[in-house]
């Protein structure tokens, strides 16, 4: 494969929209090979925007600005890395002959929960929890009713466990219906499920290039609210369950079809593999292959993209944390003890120029015996982060 220089007429161009702590790991890795990178998103120095050649600040929701900005660079991919975005957008974009990432009808069905199961449930028949749909109170208060309790509320679209919750007795029922008006997307649906009493949990990262599917060693992961707070690879499954949990993913990823990585999201009771959800690009929860891995989640989703062979060598069994502000400030300033950068501990910090209680700053990944052992590292590394408003003092000094 030619990889020309970036900033030339003949460069090759990726163009991420939406440029969190991800899409920022996807454009170092694309900075790795002279790839040129054009980072959108709705606000100015996104981490992606930090470490990009050419950064827009758009609505990401507005058809019209992205496309402008579509023509305007003309990138040779262009990879959706958020929810939230416009869909008519990426059709559009195929329709002009750009390349989508894996493809805007996957985006598409995935971003939605009920395409999602009617994909999954209905069409390709796989195991998932029992669930209804619904837009109205009395509609929900029924198919709770029919479900029993507890039972899990999300709006057909949103990201971060943004308008879920989990209904335990019949008086949580209003709460629930306005808890999911949150959504980062419509909550104009919302979906209802049979609550699984799982064994555990597993990301399920399937790399796909033109002729090849691969899977990473199984993720567990811990979240909370919906969203993800600490990770761990591998999580030790018997062999049996994690090929049925293979062949689960491979059936939902060839279904969608394209290129790249897939967040495959499993529930595994007994030897039962239940399907859940699926992301089309790199998972929050994939962060600790950073450490783990010799190709992370974002070389492997950048080399299936440019379609180059997906071997990789797992390196050692490790564990992520997510850390959150707990306060808002607009200089925010992280504080990090020393034992986070020693041989077996890490962090990363993704230089969000705002902060705000619950928003992702950083993670913390630290390696071990096991991934189970990781953990238990890791949650206490996690503790030994600290953020603090910077914003009223404007003569702070860098670390030495």
């Amino acid at each position: 494969m030619i990889f020309p220089a970036p900033l030339k007429h003949n460069s090759l161009k990726i163009m991420l929209l939406g440029s969190g702590e991800l899409g920022r790991e996807v454009a170092i890795e694309a900075q790795r090979l002279g790839i040129e990178v054009i980072a959108l998103d709705r606000y100015q120095n996104a981490p992606a925007h930090q470490v990009a050649h050419k950064a827009y600040v758009v609505d990401m929701k507005d058809r019209e600005q992205i496309l402008e900005i579509v023509e305007l660079e003309k990138p040779t991919y262009i990879l959706p890395e958020i929810e939230a975005i416009n869909i008519d957008a990426l059709f559009e974009a195929e329709e002009r002959g750009y390349k989508v990432i894996p493809n805007a009808l996957a985006v598409q069905i995935t971003m939605n929960r009920k395409n999602i199961r009617k994909l999954t449930a209905e069409r390709l028949g796989l195991l998932t929890s029992k669930y209804f749909f619904v837009k109205t109170l009395e509609e929900l208060e029924k198919a709770v009713e029919e479900l029993g309790y507890p039972a899990v509320v999300k709006p057909i679209m949103s990201s971060s466990g943004y308008g879920q919750s989990i209904i335990k007795a019949k008086e949580e029922i209003p709460k629930a219906f306005e808890v999911a008006k949150n959504a980062r997307g419509d909550s104009s649906e919302l979906i209802v499920e049979e609550f699984i009493d799982f064994d555990y949990e597993i990301t399920l990262l399937t790399v796909k290039n033109s002729w090849e599917t691969i899977f990473c060693p199984p993720i567990g992961h811990i979240q909370q609210g919906g969203d993800y707070i600490f990770s761990y690879q591998p999580k030790e499954m018997d062999s049996k369950v994690l090929e049925k949990a293979q062949m689960i993913a491979k059936k939902v990823t060839d279904a969608l079809g394209g290129r790249g990585i897939f967040g495959v999201e499993l529930f595994v009771k007994g030897d039962e593999v239940y399907f859940s959800e699926v992301s089309p690009r790199p998972h929050d929860t994939g962060l600790v292959t950073l450490a783990t891995q010799n190709q992370s989640e974002f070389a492997l989703h950048l080399r299936a993209v440019l379609d180059l062979p997906l071997e990789f060598k797992f390196f050692s069994p490790g564990a992520s944390a997510a850390y959150k502000a707990t306060q808002k400030s607009f200089a925010p300033c992280i504080k990090v003890n020393g034992e986070l950068f020693l041989k077996d501990s890490f962090i990363h910090l993704f230089g969000k120029p705002q902060s705000y209680p619950g928003r992702r700053m950083g993670v913390v990944l630290s390696l071990g015996e096991s991934g189970e052992e990781a953990l238990e590292k890791v949650q206490e590394l996690v503790r030994k982060v600290q953020d603090e408003d910077c914003s009223k003092n404007y003569n702070f000094k860098s670390p030495s």
